[in-house]
């Protein structure tokens, strides 16, 4: 049996990857939504201590990507250099994304490495040459079953569309390669049924295990009816197909035949981010291409659902596609990074509406979070004078604060660091926000200051430094998610100078009560969360 991704050599390395996204136009919600959720769990484990490894990517071959190219009046390769570094480099850095590798499937270093995969699987007898015929859906690079086909109506009445890109598959006949996949079958099930967890969710997993119980047909791994690919190493007529190039990028990008060391302690990929469309690419073919050429399997390949907008998947082909700077321009670059993760449950389709995102921005980052940040900045600075003054009046309020915290670091910590549960863990966070906003109202410590008795004072002191302190505990862990205004924050507490950067802290630690030292200048900075402006009509 294959090893899982837990079976890694050495000082191993937490490995999560993307999908690598196709280049023939700029990047929508969708990708940005897979892309961002990467960041905060690689974030997450880097803050949790561990050694990270995020990557990210373009897939650059194929017969779309050449079709595109051609309508622009340009070679495929100048149309993808020309996207890549000025629609997917640029948004990736405006999102704060913080990938330690960026693979093109163009690259030397990868397509060198395709082609000793594929020439290692060919050695050992897991292809061979045959003809196929069937139709075939250029948006998917992929030859589809009769059976996945829908009617289609209107224009294309009287003909059969992808269901995906609900355009009309074309007949494709040709002689090409094929990759014994049919026989992977039993050894996959045993896979599934001695790693449970390897797919998620649980109704992705489901829908895998039924297909491939339904047996597998071969798979057909080369093109010959266009160029544009990795050149199959032994009949350089073919190209390879275009998945096969591109899942190998997983390899590729940490060192597969060429840095057996860093190969060693980064692959397999603890967690394959994927959108459901692909799930069978990475749960099927993908282990069983590494299977057949004894190499280990991934941890886990976690599929998103489709973000929703008009009750339609969001791309370019029904015109539903969205830049995110759309929503960056107006909400903020943390906003636009909690929003998606947190109204949405990971897994599961979403629909996404300016109003929603108005509402939860309003409601709990502006009102709950933002607005407690503030309050506790402003009080601090208006009864001590900015410094932080010291809890020696604590009792069973102050007890069910931080009894509160440590079970919000538990939950957050399992539920993003271990199920991959964005929303969970977002949920946890602010679940703790609220009841410190819920102590503050309780306390009244707008009340209590106007006792000036030692008493007074020193109860007024406690509640402050208890507001405080779990603040201080709440940038900790909300800095994956929202790192520049978690910064802030921390900032507006004092904390850099006496504890040191934020990006040090350790998510563990987060819940270690009474961290933020007495005495430290606190300051009232920028509001976290501004009030927003009234939304052009056009948006």
């Amino acid at each position: 049996m294959a090893a899982t991704g837990s079976e890694k050599q050495g000082a191993t390395a937490y490995y999560v990857t993307t999908p690598i996204y196709y280049v023939n136009d700029a990047p929508h919600l969708g990708h940005a939504y897979t892309t961002v959720a990467g960041d905060v769990l690689t974030r997450w484990h880097r803050q949790r201590g561990e050694k990270v490894w995020y990557l990210t990517g373009t897939d650059e071959h194929g017969q779309k990507i050449m079709r595109t190219a051609e309508a622009n009046g340009v070679t495929p390769q100048e149309w993808c250099d020309k996207l890549v570094e000025e629609a997917w480099k640029p948004l990736w850095e405006h999102l704060n994304i913080a990938n330690d590798d960026f693979i093109r499937t163009t690259e030397k270093r990868h397509t060198d490495r395709v082609a000793e995969f594929v020439q290692d699987l060919h050695d050992k007898g897991e292809i061979y040459q045959g003809g196929y015929e069937g139709p075939y859906c250029v948006g998917c690079e992929e030859y589809k079953l009769p059976g996945d086909l829908i009617d289609g109506e209107g224009e294309y009445a009287g003909q059969k569309l992808c269901p995906i890109h609900k355009k009309p598959v074309e007949l494709l006949k040709e002689e090409n390669y094929f990759f014994k996949l049919s026989e992977y079958g039993p050894k996959l099930l045993e896979f599934y049924e001695a790693n449970p967890g390897f797919i998620q969710p649980e109704s992705a997993r489901n829908e895998v295990v039924n297909f491939v119980k339904q047996g597998l047909q071969d798979l057909s791994i080369s093109r010959s009816t266009f160029d544009w690919g990795v050149k199959v190493p032994w009949d350089p007529k073919h190209v390879i197909y275009v998945w096969i190039d591109a899942l190998l990028n997983y390899a590729t990008a940490v060192g597969y035949n060429e840095n057996p060391e860093k190969f060693a302690e980064t692959f397999p990929a603890d967690v394959h981010l994927v959108g459901k469309d692909i799930l069978r690419f990475h749960a099927i073919i993908w282990p069983a291409m590494l299977m057949a050429n004894e190499l280990p399997v991934p941890g886990r390949v976690a599929a998103n659902g489709w973000l929703m907008v008009g009750g339609e998947k969001m791309s370019k082909s029904n015109l539903t596609g969205i830049k995110p700077q759309d929503l960056t321009s107006h909400f903020g670059v943390d906003a636009y990074r909690w929003y998606f993760l947190r109204a949405i449950a990971f897994g599961q389709d979403g629909s996404f509406s300016w109003e929603d995102f108005t509402a939860r921005y309003t409601s709990e980052l502006a009102n709950d979070y933002g607005n407690l940040a503030s309050r506790v900045a402003a009080m601090i600075g208006k009864y001590f004078d900015g410094a932080l003054p010291e809890a020696t009046a604590s009792g069973e309020a102050e007890q069910a604060v931080r009894d509160g915290l440590a079970k919000a670091v538990t939950e957050a910590d399992r539920k993003i660091g271990d199920e991959v549960d964005f929303q969970g863990g977002i949920l946890a966070i602010f679940d703790f926000v609220k009841q410190v906003n819920g102590y503050l109202t309780e306390q009244e410590p707008w009340k209590v200051a106007k006792d000036t008795s030692p008493e007074g004072q020193a109860r007024l002191a406690t509640i402050l430094y208890t507001a405080a302190e779990s603040l201080r505990a709440v940038a900790v862990l909300l800095n994956p998610v929202m790192p520049e205004t978690s910064q802030s924050l921390w900032d507006s507490l004092g904390a850099d100078a006496s504890l040191g950067a934020l990006a040090d802290q350790r998510v563990q630690s987060a819940g270690t009560w009474g961290l933020l030292p007495v005495g430290t200048t606190v300051t009232k900075g920028a509001v976290l969360f501004p009030r927003l402006e009234e939304p052009k009509k056009d948006q």
